[in-house]
């Protein structure tokens, strides 16, 4: 029998998955109810339309850290085919159930983003990595496996999206300036601990883990494992479009950014 995420010791978490990010990703609940929140809470058409304007509607798209696939299943019905990739058994059984009952051209792989070797160099067409998944991975270092894993699955001319939170868009939350004055000095005296990394309650599970970026972080990491960056999209506040007027500290009034980019 697994023992839970509470019980495990820290060395055997997988690797750059938090403790309460791993209560996260188990959680049966949080699997069957995922899309109702995600409908009640916010619409993702925007992100849907980008997505759909910048991948090719041919090819193989791998969907990594997947979620319920809601950002695949799109693609698929117009004529690609999926790879949904998530550490989540939970959350690929709904995967598995959507597929099967639209008769979906989508296979599942159960795995850690930071060890993704079972996926063959260049065998995937288009990636995305949307819902600031990237973010949920502890350690520049586990980030930058990760992308390194995208880019090298990727076949030449592969285009990948990827969308993460914006650290400085804290000033505009309740509290927020007060968290980014004490965060900054708690980030440089912390062993383990990187500016942006944040952790709070998300969906009933204490001690969730999200990493969040600034704009010349987010673009240097992309750079740094081999992507070209064609555009970062600065979005508004609610994610239904994009930043007006981003030329005007978008730095810090994006809620976010989607990043467009090509191998």
């Amino acid at each position: 029998m697994n023992s839970s995420p509470s019980s495990r010791p820290s060395w055997q978490l997988p690797t750059g998955v938090t403790r309460g990010s791993l209560d996260y990703i188990e959680s049966a609940a949080i699997a069957d109810g995922y899309d109702e929140d995600l409908a009640f809470g916010s619409d993702f058409q925007f992100d849907e339309e980008t997505i759909a304007n910048f991948i090719p509607p041919e090819g193989l798209v791998a969907d990594l850290g997947c979620g319920t696939a809601r950002a695949l299943i799109p693609l698929v019905r117009r004529g690609n085919r999926g790879l949904a990739v998530d550490l989540s058994p939970e959350m690929l059984r709904i995967v598995a159930e959507k597929a099967k009952q639209e008769q979906l051209d989508i296979a599942c792989v159960e795995a850690n983003l930071c060890e993704l070797d079972m996926i063959a160099d260049q065998s995937v067409d288009h990636a995305i990595c949307m819902f600031s998944t990237l973010g949920m991975i502890k350690g520049a270092d586990n980030r930058r496996t990760f992308l390194d894993h995208t880019y090298r699955m990727l076949k030449p001319g592969g285009r990948f999206v990827v969308h993460v939170h914006n650290f400085w868009f804290n000033l505009f939350e309740p509290n927020g300036a007060y968290w980014l004055a004490s965060h900054l000095v708690k980030s440089r005296m912390t062993k383990g601990m990187e500016r942006g990394d944040k952790y709070y309650r998300y969906r009933g599970i204490p001690n969730f883990f999200l990493h969040v970026f600034s704009k010349g972080e987010f673009a240097r990491a992309l750079k740094q494992s081999g992507f070209k960056v064609v555009r970062q999209i600065p979005l508004r506040m609610d994610r239904q479009a994009e930043l007006s007027n981003a030329w005007l500290f978008g730095g810090w009034r994006a809620s976010g950014w989607i990043a467009l980019c090509e191998k």
